[in-house]
């Protein structure tokens, strides 16, 4: 899927200042490179439902093990793997007697300190990808994680390493077998462990996808064969709201447009946001909220959500509204299926301007029948001539006016609004009072 950073952004899948996002709320790693592994994945969406479903496997797998998940390997022992081959010390000895392991404490025991540490943590890495390939044996494993596993085979699989096996925990290793373990470590197996910390922060990324597929009930979306673009979701909402209202959604060949209206806060932000979220999640492989989704693979998704102006190029909001839709239209004019998300098109302009631009857009948008498009808007007037499009579908975000207070249900639709509440929100908000009392 073709994704660029503005739509990452908008969809707030990424930290953006004092926002939460999307990534932060399901990276429940166990390792700081998991995490950054995690993020590679979040910013690399899957090309091919192959790549997909083979993803989903993996996670349901992991799922299936997570309660014997082995914990050896935890982020601190990580960072003492790493730092070990870049400590100042004294030459370890590579076979040493009882006598020599004595004498080489009492001779560098700040550096026996350090070399005893790291050991033991080195012992704790390597025992925990033992467990890992035990706790995988006997199952039939789907492509990604049989090839992340073998390579790690292929690395441990060493006569060195084989003692490891026979103790329970490093604290069982007399000094002796501490500085041969060492030295064999530091001398010889550097570049294999730091092979083993790269490998493990994919098998960590995966894990925290799978901690939070189970954390937060989300469910594996099915991917369709069809010639024609399809989402089809029901029970559909948004990770970051904390007490969300679940939509239903039906996008197709049949209606591939959906015009939104609503008030301000009436919700149609958060739903075109749930869309677009869940449509990305799939395409990473990750569990969605919603009850059950499915849908195509789509080739690209793009959005035009939070529009901002340039003052160092001059540029105005208007212009880069038009710049946004003008390179919208340039990339899925290529015929395949993209996911268009467009959050009040146009607010740069008077509600003329705006209304004929809107009015032009759509109508040269609802000409792409291998796209979807939802489109929210204020302009709920150029609602009625669109209706005749058989390919276009209207719902709206009712408001409720009770005692001048309003009420959100954020239930979706069918149909077009017709709130008028600008005025009722400034004054609810004092400002008319304010202004009265000047």
């Amino acid at each position: 899927m073709d994704i660029d950073k503005t739509t990452l952004a908008d969809l707030l899948m990424f930290k953006s200042g004092e926002e939460i996002s999307v990534f932060g709320k399901l990276d429940m790693c166990s390792t700081s490179h998991g995490s950054e592994q995690l993020r590679i994945n979040f910013s690399t969406p899957l090309m091919t439902q192959d790549e997909i479903v083979a993803i989903q496997q993996t996670l349901q797998l992991i799922i299936k093990k997570i309660n014997q998940w082995p914990l050896q390997i935890t982020n601190g022992t990580v960072m003492v793997v790493e730092k070990f081959f870049d400590s100042q010390i004294s030459l370890i000895p590579p076979h040493p007697s009882a006598l020599e392991a004595y004498s080489y404490k009492l001779l560098h025991g700040p550096d026996f300190a350090l070399v005893n540490y790291s050991a033991k943590h080195c012992f704790d890495f390597i025992k925990g990808f033992q467990y890992l390939l035990q706790l995988f044996s006997t199952e039939n494993l789907p492509n990604p994680l049989k090839k992340v596993l073998s390579a790690i085979e292929s690395i441990i699989k060493k006569n060195q390493l084989a003692f490891v096996k026979k103790y329970n925990n490093s604290d069982e290793l007399s000094n002796t077998q501490v500085l041969e373990f060492a030295h064999f470590i530091r001398y010889v197996y550097k570049h294999n462990m730091l092979d083993l910390v790269v490998l493990y922060a994919q098998i960590d990324a995966w894990y925290g996808m799978a901690r939070a597929v189970e954390k937060h009930g989300l469910i594996f979306p099915v991917f369709v064969q069809n010639d024609d673009p399809i989402i089809e979701v029901t029970g559909l909402y948004h990770l970051l709201v904390q007490q969300p209202v679940a939509y239903d959604v039906v996008l197709n060949k049949k209606t591939n447009f959906l015009f939104l209206t609503g008030a301000n806060m009436a919700g149609k932000s958060t739903f075109i946001k749930s869309v677009g979220a869940s449509v990305f999640l799939a395409h990473i492989g990750m569990g969605v909220p919603a009850q059950q989704m499915n849908l195509t693979l789509f080739d690209g998704l793009l959005s035009n959500i939070n529009v901002v102006d340039n003052i160092t190029k001059g540029e105005s909001y208007f212009y880069n509204e038009v710049q946004r839709i003008k390179a919208t239209i340039t990339k899925i004019s290529d015929g395949k299926k993209w996911l268009i998300l467009i959050d009040e098109l146009f607010k740069g302009t008077n509600i003329q301007d705006a209304m004929k631009c809107s009015t032009t857009v759509i109508e040269g948008l609802l000409k792409m029948k291998k796209s979807l498009f939802i489109l929210s808007t204020h302009l709920y007037e150029i609602g009625a001539e669109l209706k005749m499009y058989p390919n276009i579908g209207f719902k709206y975000f009712e408001t409720s006016v009770i005692n001048e207070q309003l009420y959100f249900s954020y239930h979706l639709k069918d149909g077009i609004s017709n709130d008028r509440l600008g005025y009722l929100i400034l004054k609810r908000e004092g400002v008319v009072s304010m202004l009265e009392k000047m």
